[in-house]
């Protein structure tokens, strides 16, 4: 089918996008539903989707705006019978859509865009007509192309396998490529080889169950489809006189078939093939086999069709009876196979006796080997003859004749009515070639030594066949219709002649059509009759469905179409779990995930136990009466439903229990005894085909014993080596050392990260489902859980412990700046959970308080910390955003989903009440199993660091609280904070320094770069801008430098000192710097020669210089030394009414009325709750004075006609801390500009 050209082109570059991969997920599901144990490659549903697409365009073509629009569009496009059973789905799904119960195509993505293929808006409802009609089409040919590869015996679907079986079906064929002349089929020298060498007996076996399973086919299409309407026409016929004993074949062969497949089921495992001898012996023994002589006497009479004879005649028993008993190892076998060749000898004979008296010579059963045989095993020898026969032929021009057919079916003499000559026909399954005898020699030399020369060639699925009456003009004639209403009248010789030619082509145009109108009755017929169950007294589960025992979710239905469970009883919710008509991997997933909020798992495996012996279904008292007569009435019922029923019951019992040794094993490790009865029940089991579910399970269960005794493995292989461990002042083994402020901030956020990492992945749904965490066996129930949350609240602790017993200010401001520095890389390694408890840390009581620390912050860390802070506000939107937004590995924030949890857990009843009974509300665990399935989505990914087992164990080990009470130590933090930062003073006391070591930063930015190393993981969604010492603002960079204490070097710390490292790699919550921004200044220090180490200490000035215009430091001695008074407070440009102060990042009120908020928007839009933050200078425009300015060095000099920035007062001897009042104190920002040509002063300070 070729669509005629559209305005809309689905396969152009602009459109092909937009549909691409569209409808891959839905063919998945819907191969589902039509051959439930096969899969298919990706590429083979690509060209289902490039099909169906070709057909929508064909629907669109005729502008439909109403359902019978597209309806008589389908009427006058689809070949029949197909639109009729297309219109019948489509109808149908319209109904069901009242119900909203969905198709498997996505109807809500099709819809939006058919606006814009059609120009206009449709109705939904013609969507959904449209996607109906698309769906039973891919749908049938999924099903065509599943039968042909269970055919040749494979379990997976190609996009070759379905071009094959397209080609062989004439319907489809002429729908996708009626206006084709020529159609490149499939290549069938790309198929393997048929296998022509010797079989061993269980191969001999398997191919005898395949073709009489093939051969079943054909007695049911026999049956159900031509002896039908014989059957309900009584009156006007007898189907006794036309079938014979048909039935009693086809009874015969389902016996027969089930005996074999019941040995082969049996067969135990030791024994090297299935003794399938007894099953002839016995079937021969009670002369089974006679309706086979009665049939052929009744069928050959005078007149009786010989293809329906060419089904039935072929003596393949005899020959898979003589092989299976030369093959076979097994002495009594053999003489059961001896036994039922001499019993059917007899029958033998008189077989060929009447053959003999009616059929030409093999011919017809070679034709039925060619129609009926596995398809595959003449596959090459096709090939072969096909070539022969193409080479024989003069002038054949076009693809090759194995490019177009699947096999060779006859060949013959007919005559062309109206024509001089004979006609030499070869018919192919694809192809009819008309050829002429060339008589004589070559004329030229060099030409053609062709046998035939070609006159005309008819595509089998461009042409009806139609039977022509004897006339005087011609007999024994047939006529071809071609599309074009031309027609070609062939006469055979003979009546015979004609009806072998007839039985062909006919077949050739009819036979997938009958094909889909068997499967559609046997789909009635087994919709029709309901299956015999076990009573429900005996077995609890087959207790019918009814509100007192399930409920479903009303006008809901999953992607696949099963129906959802809303609530049910315990054993209503293990049938469904393990439910016999359809598997539901979403159900065993939720199921698993949160039974142990209803059930325990002893009782669990008790149930599923219970469930998998199932007792058969007792007679009732006619059939009773029945097998005491001698009967077997219940044969056929006990054959189907252990087929359907039983089996697949317990192999979902067996699955189940793979699933929950698989990712629920813990059940198993709290308890011994779940696991002894569960290897003692696996062991139990019997059968082929639990064998392989037996084995899966023992062997999951020995690896996650093996994993139990060895312990955790941590062996992950990485694309790249993991970067070298960042040692700072504390060097590898000094663990008594180890600090804040000694570790390096990388390698503290990285092995955090680790720790927090291994914690998250470690915990399990199960510690979630129920709120298990707050009950009273917690420790028990949750352990990875509560472990993570003690981690967690101890680090956020710890930074808090950090920060307020660090008393002396300069330093407490540096100890702030580093942990936002770990932050920073928190940010980078996408800990969300690492940057939420810097955060919580900060926002805690005792910090939060401090405006005097946060004021010597650099803005940068600030904005930083500020960026920080805006994930948890509205409702954690900015992080679920930016959650969503990265590529793994990741630590997402706990508490989110813990709160979710809660929420969902005491907003929803655990029963539901139906009919005065309570039933567990199973969508309440659906939608608890929905959060920790977010949760596990993230836990697959390890971090590609290496572990350092000192670090690690100091972090795991962290103890802030030590022996004191919770309360207790609460209120130790505040007291503390009170006493380092006092309430309603202007002066600050002063307290000596606590670290002996320099408090210097070494930055964010990792000390070695090694090619093929990576920095950190790439963050977020962009890998952050390098940025290298040289391009730091000046007051920023400047400030990170540090001096040797001396009384003449104040030892207020560079409050900006992280400030150089911390802008090395910019985080991802920053915004992008522009060539404006000081960040980008071209002019930089020109001795920087190593981009990755700091800048080095610039030589120190005299001190004098820079602030004797405010304050004199000549008297100052010692650091400990109080201040005599305080010194005059600075003047603050301009004057204003002060602003609420407030230097903390944290607040969640509103930012006082007139501050400035110029954040970046690149990556986080302004929230009303965020704080303002500093307006960030550029070198050149006025250089405005920052909200919290850091102190400049002393060894800046300041130009003398630049008016800077007011500077807060120093401690020094002679001189006090000014007074600033809490909350009332705020900086103004500067409005004088500095000259353009003292920028380079200030950046290159320390080169002068």
């Amino acid at each position: 089918m070729q669509a005629q050209q559209l305005q809309y082109d689905f396969f152009s570059e602009e459109n092909a996008p937009k549909w691409r991969g569209l409808l891959v997920p839905s063919l998945t599901k819907v191969l589902s539903q039509v051959h439930p144990k096969l899969s298919s490659k990706e590429d083979a549903l690509q060209y289902i989707e490039e099909l169906i697409l070709l057909l929508l365009s064909m629907l669109c073509q005729a502008q439909p705006r109403t359902v019978l629009d597209v309806e008589e569009r389908v009427q006058k496009s689809f070949p029949h019978p197909i639109d009729k059973w297309a219109i019948a789905d489509a109808q149908a799904a319209i109904e069901k859509r009242k119900r909203r119960n969905p198709l498997a195509l996505p109807v809500d993505k099709i819809h939006p865009l058919l606006k814009e293929v059609l120009g206009y808006k449709i109705d939904h409802q013609v969507s959904v007509y449209i996607v109906a009609v698309l769906e039973y089409i891919s749908a049938d040919i999924l099903k065509l192309a599943g039968n042909y590869v269970r055919n040749i015996r494979h379990y997976e679907i190609s996009q070759q396998d379905i071009k094959v079986a397209m080609c062989a079906d004439k319907v489809l064929m002429d729908m996708f490529h009626q206006d084709e002349e020529d159609i490149s089929g499939f290549p069938l020298i790309d198929e393997e080889p048929s296998v022509s060498g010797e079989q061993m007996y269980y191969d001999l076996v398997k191919t005898f169950m395949a073709e009489v399973r093939q051969y079943l086919r054909d007695l049911n299409l026999i049956i159900k489809v031509f002896r039908e309407p014989f059957v309900s026409n009584t009156k006007l016929f007898s189907h006794h006189n036309i079938f014979s004993r048909i039935v009693d074949i086809q009874e015969l062969t389902v016996k027969l078939l089930g005996l074999i497949e019941d040995t082969v089921e049996m067969t135990d495992e030791g024994s090297p093939h299935p003794l399938v001898g007894s099953c002839f012996e016995d079937l021969a023994e009670e002369l089974a086999f006679d309706p086979y002589e009665s049939y052929a006497q009744d069928v050959l009479r005078t007149g009786f069709h010989d293809h329906f004879l060419s089904q039935l005649s072929k003596p393949g028993a005899a020959f898979y009876l003589q092989q299976l008993e030369e093959k076979s190892e097994d002495e009594e076998d053999k003489e059961c196979l001896k036994q039922a060749i001499t019993a059917l000898l007899n029958l033998q004979s008189s077989m060929e006796r009447i053959c003999s008296k009616s059929l030409a010579k093999r011919r017809l059963s070679e034709s039925a080997c060619r129609f009926y045989s596995q398809q595959m095993k003449g596959k090459h020898l096709a090939i072969k003859k096909m070539n022969e026969i193409q080479k024989n032929i003069d002038g054949w021009e076009g693809k090759d004749i194995g490019q177009c057919c699947n096999e060779f079916i006859m060949e013959g003499t007919l005559t062309r009515v109206g024509a001089k000559h004979e006609r030499h026909i070869f018919l192919f399954d694809g192809l009819m070639i008309c050829c002429k005898s060339n008589h004589g020699q070559p004329r030229l030399p060099g030409s053609s030594a062709a046998e035939y020369r070609l006159k005309e060639k008819f595509f089998m699925r461009k042409v009806q066949i139609n039977d022509k009456d004897d006339t005087g003009e011609y007999r024994h004639a047939f006529e071809i219709i071609l599309k074009d209403g031309n027609s070609v009248v062939f006469a055979a010789k003979s009546a015979e002649e004609k009806s072998s030619w007839m039985a062909a082509l006919i077949s050739l145009q009819y036979r997938s059509t009958l094909e889909r109108m068997l499967d559609l009755s046997l789909l009635q017929e087994e919709k029709e009759e309901q299956m015999r169950l076990p009573d429900p007294e005996v077995y609890r589960f087959a207790e019918p469905d009814s509100e007192e025992n399930v409920v479903f979710e009303e006008n809901v239905q999953s992607k696949s179409g099963i129906p959802i469970i809303k609530a049910g009883t315990v054993t209503k919710l293990i049938e469904r779990l393990t439910y016999h008509m359809y598997a539901d991997p979403n159900f065993v997933r939720t199921f698993l995930t949160t039974y142990r909020s209803f059930c325990k798992p002893q009782e669990l495996l008790t149930l599923l136990m219970e469930r998998f012996d199932i007792p058969e279904p007792k007679p009732t008292e006619a059939d009773q009466f029945a097998i005491e007569n001698g009967d077997q009435p219940l044969s056929a019922e006990l054959k189907r439903f252990r087929k359907e029923y039983v089996q697949p019951v317990q192999l979902r019992v067996l699955n189940v229990c793979r699933h929950w040794v698989e990712h629920h094993f813990y059940d198993f490790e709290r308890d011994a005894e779940l696991l002894v009865r569960l290897e003692d029940f696996i062991a139990m089991v019997r059968g082929k085909a639990m064998r392989k579910w037996v084995e899966s399970i023992t062997k999951i269960i020995q690896r996650k014993k093996q994993a139990q005794a060895n312990g955790p493995s941590h062996n992950i292989t990485f694309e790249s080596s993991p970067p070298p461990i960042e040692w700072h002042i504390s060097k590898p083994g000094q663990t008594e050392t180890f600090d804040l402020m000694t570790l390096h901030p990388i390698e503290i956020a990285r092995q955090l990260t680790l720790l927090e990492s291994d914690f998250y992945r470690a915990v399990q749904p199960s510690e979630l489902v129920g709120s298990v965490w707050t009950k009273e066996d917690k420790e028990l129930n949750s352990p990875n859980l509560l472990r993570m949350i003690r981690h967690t609240t101890n680090l956020t602790l710890w930074f808090e412990k950090c920060i307020v017993e660090t008393e002396n200010l300069e330093e407490r401001a540096l100890v702030v700046t580093r942990i936002i520095e770990i932050l920073q890389v928190f940010q980078e390694l996408n800990n969300f959970n690492g940057v939420l408890e810097v955060v919580s840390a900060m926002n805690s009581s005792p910090v939060y308080r401090l405006d005097h620390t946060f004021e010597q912050i650099p803005s940068r860390q600030r904005k930083i910390l500020e960026e920080a802070h805006e994930l948890s506000e509205d409702h954690y939107k900015k992080y679920l955003a930016k959650l969503r937004s990265i590529n793994p590995p990741c630590v997402p924030f706990f508490g989110i989903y813990l709160t979710n949890i809660l929420k969902t857990e005491e907003g929803n009843p655990d029963f539901l009440k139906r009919h005065g009974k309570d039933l567990i509300n199973f969508s309440k665990r659906r939608k608890v199993a929905e959060i920790t399935g977010e949760i596990q989505q993230y836990q697959n990914q390890p971090y590609c660091l290496r572990v350092e087992n000192d670090i690690r164990k100091f972090f795991e080990n962290l103890n802030p609280m030590e022996d004191k009470m919770e309360k207790e130590f609460a209120d130790y933090l505040f007291n503390k904070s009170l006493e380092i930062e006092p309430r309603n003073v202007r002066s600050l006391p002063r307290f000596p320094k606590k670290y002996s070591y320099p408090l210097k930063s070494p930055g964010v930015r990792p000390s070695i770069v090694r090619p093929g190393t990576m920095r950190h993981p790439t963050p977020l969604q962009n890998e952050p801008r390098k940025i290298s010492y040289s391009r730091i603002p000046d007051s920023e960079t400047e400030s990170a430098t540090s001096a040797p204490n001396s009384p003449r070097t104040p030892l207020t710390p560079p409050p900006a000192s992280a400030a150089s490292s911390s802008t090395d790699i910019c985080s991802v919550f920053d915004s992008p710097q522009g060539p404006s921004s000081p960040l980008h200044s071209s002019r930089s220090p020109p001795n920087l020669s190593r981009p990755h180490s700091p800048p080095a200490i610039p030589p120190r000035q005299p001190t004098a210089k820079a602030y004797s215009p405010r304050y004199s430091l000549s008297e100052r001695t010692s650091v400990s030394d109080p201040p005599e008074s305080p010194p005059t407070l600075p003047p603050r440009e301009p004057v204003r009414t002060p602003d609420v102060f407030s230097s903390s990042p944290l607040h969640l009120q509103p930012p006082p009325q007139g501050r400035k908020c110029e954040l970046s928007q690149t990556f986080f839009p302004p929230s009303p709750f965020s704080p303002a933050p500093p307006q960030t200078p550029s070198p050149l425009g006025p250089r405005k004075h920052l909200s919290s300015p850091p102190l400049i060095p002393p060894d800046c000099d300041l130009l003398p006609g630049a008016t800077g920035p007011p500077v807060p007062p120093r401690q020094s001897a002679s001189q006090a801390i000014p007074k600033l009042p809490p909350k009332t104190y705020k900086r103004e920002p500067v409005h004088t500009s500095i000259p353009r040509d003292s920028l380079p002063l200030l950046e290159n300070a320390n080169s002068s």
